[in-house]
């Protein structure tokens, strides 16, 4: 018999379907699972091997909302997921996706929502694109180094930006032709023939583009309307692909929409997945529509529809007002749409304008994300050393101000230098573990790649599984260990019909092994790392003790802290994962 080529030693193993762990050795070759046992296996001269005693075994965690479209074509390691024990992740989230528009048009589509820097997203796209459909996107993509295994949905944005024109496309009044709508349903089949999971879409406005001619409209996708979204999500259905979106947030929701497009009541369902489940500080009485909504739905009016939910505290942090939030109404909208900082600096300090904010600051009733409440937002760096600590409510109160003209101030006085935090969701530990453990909900909405300076969630299954554990130790569990790791694994893995989340005997060799003694606080502390592809720091995470060692289709590409050398330079192991081509590392085993 051939040697192993990776041996994982004496760990606590998890196979990913939320039955119990066993004491197991793991045998792998070739990319795939050989063997998992309880006896001793042959080691030979050339096979790598993990001692895992004392630690778990566990399938690689399934990032299902992640923006990295950019950045896996200058860092294809995507090391800041690996070394968390992601070993799958999923583009083309939110509309958002680099397959058919033009090189400019994906950079302003892209940046500003995602908070890259647009440069960077042009500059990645003309050193490197190849491609200008989706099946030369899938070989491109398998071509590169990657670390981890990628998948991808086709953005609607992308797909409406491609045949209408941009301008066409962020127009109100734009009606698609019938042979308009027929080129999109026409790609949207060939993307789900080459393995795409669907398509990603956008219905809320408060997402906008960047660039000059048609900066500050919203994302194309929420101009759609009637026959374009229905024959679009025709195709979905009777493919039997996703829909992955978001609904509004408005006076005039639309989420009943969503459910009524996923209901199989005289059809096939519509499998449907949106942003996002959360305890909203806003809004607090809304988690119980996020707990009930979806269970209900899918038992009684047969859905298929699932919340994607960060299972950890939403912070977030902003230089000075540079934040998503903003763009949610209409003063702070305002003031993004200036790139100019002198611009910018005349518009704040205007008397008009600032009292247009407060009206919308002190606007309580409106429907928000952000809870508009300064006396929650605290400073953590300004060249004025007094006010750091302190809430920018705090700094008003201080100056005998209203806390939107001191934060202003602040602004203008320092801009960029002026650095805030606020937590805008997730504050309730109790709400936390019930949307956690929530049958209708998906783990996931971490945002890998996007908002570099504003927020760092790569890390989110380490820090549920740290959770787990705590609630365990103060005897108030809320899931089981085993059914946490399923939650961020195999239960994903299946219902986006890929080949990953699991870890047994035929299984694609993608594992993490963690050291249950490094889920501790450290994984909740956030750090900063130069990313020079794209000119800044970036937020990251950093919990080396929590994970051991990282492997992507049957290769250690993380360990001791470290991506392995060469990974996303002279190689890599992970693959482009094409949805409904389940187990084919079991078939490759048997046809061997």
């Amino acid at each position: 018999m051939l040697d192993f080529d990776l041996f994982v030693t004496g760990g606590t193993w998890f196979d990913g379907t939320g039955a119990a762990p066993a004491q197991r050795h793991i045998g792998i070759r070739d990319g795939i699972v050989e063997a998992v046992t309880t006896a001793a296996l042959p080691i030979g001269p050339d096979t790598e091997v993990i001692d895992a005693a004392g630690k778990w075994v566990l399938p690689g965690f399934v990032d299902v909302h992640t923006h990295y479209d950019a950045e896996l074509l200058v860092k294809p390691e995507l090391s800041e997921s690996l070394r968390h024990g992601v070993t799958t992740v999923v583009v083309g989230n939110c509309s958002l996706s680099t397959v058919l528009a033009s090189n400019a048009d994906c950079a302003d589509l892209f940046s500003r929502v995602e908070a890259v820097p647009r440069a960077a997203v042009h500059d990645a796209l003309d050193a490197r694109r190849t491609w200008s459909g989706p099946g030369e996107y899938a070989k491109a993509l398998d071509a590169l180094p990657l670390g981890p295994n990628v998948a991808a949905f086709l953005g609607h944005s992308d797909l409406r930006t491609h045949v209408l024109g941009l301008g066409r496309a962020v127009t109100r009044d734009t009606t698609p032709t019938a042979a308009e709508i027929t080129q999109m349903t026409t790609l949207l089949d060939e993307a789900i023939d080459e393995g795409f999971l669907g398509l990603s879409s956008m219905s809320n406005p408060l997402d906008k583009i960047d660039g000059t001619e048609y900066r500050s409209r919203s994302l194309p996708s929420t101009y759609t309307r009637g026959k374009e979204v229905r024959a679009l999500n025709r195709v979905l259905r009777r493919r039997g692909r996703i829909l992955q979106s978001a609904p509004t947030v408005s006076l005039r929701p639309n989420i009943a929409k969503f459910f009524l497009a996923s209901s199989g009541i005289g059809r096939r369902k519509l499998r449907t997945s949106l942003l996002s489940a959360a305890d909203s500080k806003a809004y607090p009485p809304l988690v119980w529509f996020m707990l009930y909504a979806a269970p209900l739905l899918n038992r009684f009016a047969r859905t298929d529809f699932r919340w994607q939910h960060l299972p950890v505290p939403f912070t977030v942090y902003a230089d000075g007002i540079d934040l998503v939030v903003f763009e949610e109404f209409g003063a702070g909208a305002a003031a993004l749409h200036l790139k100019d900082q002198v611009e910018r600096n005349e518009l704040l300090q205007r008397e008009d304008y600032r009292r247009w904010f407060r009206k919308q600051y002190d606007n309580k009733v409106t429907p928000r994300i952000w809870h508009r409440d300064f006396f929650d937002a605290e400073i953590v760096a300004c060249p004025d050393e007094s006010v750091v600590g302190k809430s920018i409510g705090q700094v008003g109160k201080d100056r005998g101000l209203h806390p939107v003209d001191a934060y202003l101030d602040l602004v203008v006085e320092y801009g960029a230098a002026l650095r805030w935090r606020t937590t805008i969701a997730n504050d309730r530990p109790d709400y936390l573990n019930k949307l956690a453990a929530n049958p209708g909900v998906q783990m996931g909405f971490g945002d890998a790649g996007a908002h570099l300076r504003n927020m760092a969630f790569y890390n989110f299954g380490l820090r549920l599984l740290e959770r787990v554990l705590r609630a365990q130790e103060a005897g108030t569990p809320f899931l089981s260990v085993e059914r946490a790791i399923h939650r961020l694994t195999g239960e994903l893995a299946d219902w986006y019909q890929l080949d990953a989340g699991h870890l047994r005997e035929g299984d694609r060799a993608d594992l993490v092994v963690i050291d249950p003694a490094g889920l501790d606080d450290e994984v909740h502390r956030l750090r900063e790392a130069p990313l020079p592809e794209f000119g800044l720091d970036r937020m990251v995470n950093r919990n080396d003790r929590a994970v051991v060692a990282t492997v992507v289709n049957g290769r250690r590409v993380f360990g001791g802290g470290e991506v392995v050398p060469g990974v996303g330079a002279s190689w890599g192991s992970g693959r482009f994962l094409r949805a409904g081509h389940n187990h084919c590392a079991r078939r490759t085993r048997e046809a061997r």
